[in-house]
């Protein structure tokens, strides 16, 4: 995977989640949740929109996210264009203006991730409902007062990959000093690394440590 390219995509991504899904969902039903769905990732209620691969898929069109603007895209496929500005500070940077680039193998890859995430997600905790929250762009779900998911990555990590984050990590002082904590919030590890089960040990060993000193 080119680095380069797989972060230009994942961005691009990150602000179609929000200036095209969430956004216009936010102002339609008052919700910002996304959810994980076969290809990428859609929207939980009114607009009903979703990414599938490289297209934006909205009231039976497939439109292209290549070579356009956020702005054209919406106007295309008939949504109200914006950012959530509104409801939290921070979020994917990208503004109706500026160019959407999504490249096939990165996207796909981008999917799988988010994919494996949701099905680890529900695995750990049948009753919870994984949400893909578009400020961060992560996949993921609380237990107790554990946060658990998948980020496609950011700033911290360039790539995919899963985490467990306790809210009381920063202020515990020495009581998660150990060689799973290795994160500045908790646990992390590049989900490469987490094929077939291991995404779901990672998730329960996350839980049973964090269990101990909750």
């Amino acid at each position: 995977m080119d680095i380069e390219i797989y972060t230009g995509t994942r961005r691009a991504l990150h602000g179609v989640a929000e200036l095209l899904l969430a956004g216009p969902q936010w102002r339609a039903s008052r919700s910002i949740e996304l959810r994980v769905v076969p290809g990428g990732f859609g929207t939980v209620t009114d607009p009903d929109v979703r990414v599938d691969g490289t297209e934006l898929v909205h009231n039976g069109q497939r439109i292209a996210l290549r070579g356009t603007s956020y702005a054209e895209l919406g106007a295309a496929a008939g949504l109200d264009v914006g950012n959530l500005a509104d409801v939290y500070p921070d979020g994917s940077g990208a503004g109706p203006g500026d160019p959407v680039r999504v490249e096939p193998s990165a996207a796909a890859y981008l999917a799988e991730c988010l994919a494996a995430g949701d099905a680890a997600l529900r695995a750990l905790d049948p009753a919870a409902t994984p949400v893909l929250w578009p400020e961060h762009f992560d996949v993921g779900i609380v237990l107790g007062a554990v946060n658990f998911g998948v980020s496609p990555g950011d700033g911290y990590v360039g790539e995919p990959y899963a985490y467990v984050g306790p809210h009381d990590f920063r202020a515990a002082g020495d009581r998660y000093r150990d060689g799973f904590w290795n994160a500045p919030f908790g646990a992390a590890r590049p989900v490469r690394e987490l094929a077939g089960d291991a995404l779901g040990r990672f998730f329960e060993e996350g839980r049973a440590r964090a269990g101990e000193r909750q």
